[in-house]
């Protein structure tokens, strides 16, 4: 039985710190735009969202893969 509880708690408590922060989750991506673009999605405690970035192999501009954290513009709880 513990071996049920103990996950679930787990996967609650990570579900309200991401309903809380407004932080994001890396669930996918990919190039887009002819190999410029950098597509991201991520997932939150209240839905899922997209990203765009400029994409560069060296990371001499942009980004060179998506961050694994991102913060949405929306937040349940600004207090």
């Amino acid at each position: 039985m513990r071996t049920i509880i103990r996950p679930v708690i787990v996967v609650a408590l990570l579900w309200i710190a991401l309903l809380l922060s407004g932080y994001g989750v890396l669930i996918g991506s990919n190039e887009n735009a002819g190999g410029l673009g950098l597509q991201c999605k991520y997932v939150t405690a209240r839905d899922t969202y997209t990203a765009q970035y400029v994409h560069s192999d060296i990371g001499f501009f942009g980004l060179v893969n998506c961050p694994l954290l991102r913060k949405s513009d929306t937040v349940i709880d600004n207090g």
